[in-house]
């Protein structure tokens, strides 16, 4: 039987899909600045409510947030504010396919850094099974003649690996701030995690934009109901994230995340009449291939 991080962790994929599909259409609008904000300023009220229902059938009290907690969270905020601006500006001069590729080496990264920095196990089987898993995002994601230009653009590929370098040290921050609090269930633990990393990014994006480009915040509540809905699938799906968190290492969720992928792809298929190639099954079937063993490896 697969362990319940593993089915939060798919959760937190799904919701993830949804949450791209609408946020993508409100950068027109609002900016990538302005469109990535509003996964913040619309996500921290429903981020609080899920925490406060949370407690109230729990009838555990909001554990006390120590310095530690604080920082493990600032940090996780700063990298994943870091990590998509870095991602944006690779995007403007480089293809989608190939910066994913440079982004998804991120659970490699997460896997080594977790373990030097919190301590979280990591054994050559779950190393081998994460390079598996990133190996068939690589053949799903890169398309031919493409390897040559990993090799030639140096620059956007260092920015590429720092932004899933930023991502990673996000997913190590925000698990460590979750298990720094030192009471309350996981669910309890995690959730206040999540609504103070929200706020934190509401405040730092938002000052920001309040002060380089208002336009952009304020436009974001013309577009009210985009807005909402991408807060909403954002704070969904990040809480599933942090539950995972709290429950295994980060790496094995972000592993397990990469399934997003084949979400995405399904979501063109479908939504968009856009054919599966056969490059890309065998990228998908890789990638299951390593998830299987990472499963196998971490029961």
């Amino acid at each position: 039987m697969l362990p319940l991080w593993t089915w939060i962790a798919l959760g937190g994929a799904i919701a993830q899909t949804g949450r791209n599909a609408t946020q993508s259409g409100l950068t027109k609008k609002l900016g990538t600045l302005g469109a990535t904000n509003t996964r913040f300023l619309f996500g921290l009220p429903f981020a609080c409510l899920f925490l406060a229902l949370a407690l109230w059938f729990s009838a555990e009290p909001l554990p006390s947030i120590s310095a530690v907690t604080f920082g493990w969270t600032l940090t996780g905020a700063l990298g994943q504010i870091a990590g998509t601006a870095m991602m944006l500006q690779v995007m403007r001069s480089q293809s989608f396919g190939l910066t994913t590729a440079w982004l998804k080496v991120e659970p490699v990264l997460v896997a080594i850094a977790g373990y030097a920095i919190l301590g979280d196990a990591l054994t050559w089987p779950m190393l081998g099974a994460i390079a598996v898993a990133v190996a068939g995002v690589l053949v799903l994601t890169l398309k031919p003649g493409l390897g040559r230009q990993m090799l030639t653009g140096i620059g956007p590929a260092l920015m590429g690996l720092a932004a899933g370098f930023a991502f990673g040290l996000s997913a190590i921050a925000f698990r460590g701030g979750i298990t720094s609090l030192p009471e309350g269930s996981f669910l309890i633990r995690a959730l206040t995690t999540l609504a103070l990393s929200l706020a934190l990014q509401t405040v730092i994006l938002g000052g920001y934009l309040w002060l380089r480009n208002r336009v952009a915040l304020l436009a974001s509540f013309t577009a009210l109901g985009p807005s909402l809905a991408a807060g909403f699938l954002g704070a969904l799906a990040s809480a599933f994230w942090f539950i995972a968190f709290s429950l295994t290492s980060a790496a094995n969720v972000r592993t397990l995340a990469l399934v997003e992928v084949i979400f995405a792809l399904a979501v063109s298929r479908f939504a968009f009449g856009q054919k599966t190639t056969q490059r890309q099954l065998v990228g998908i079937a890789i990638l299951l291939l390593g998830v299987a063993l990472l499963m196998r490896v971490s029961i």
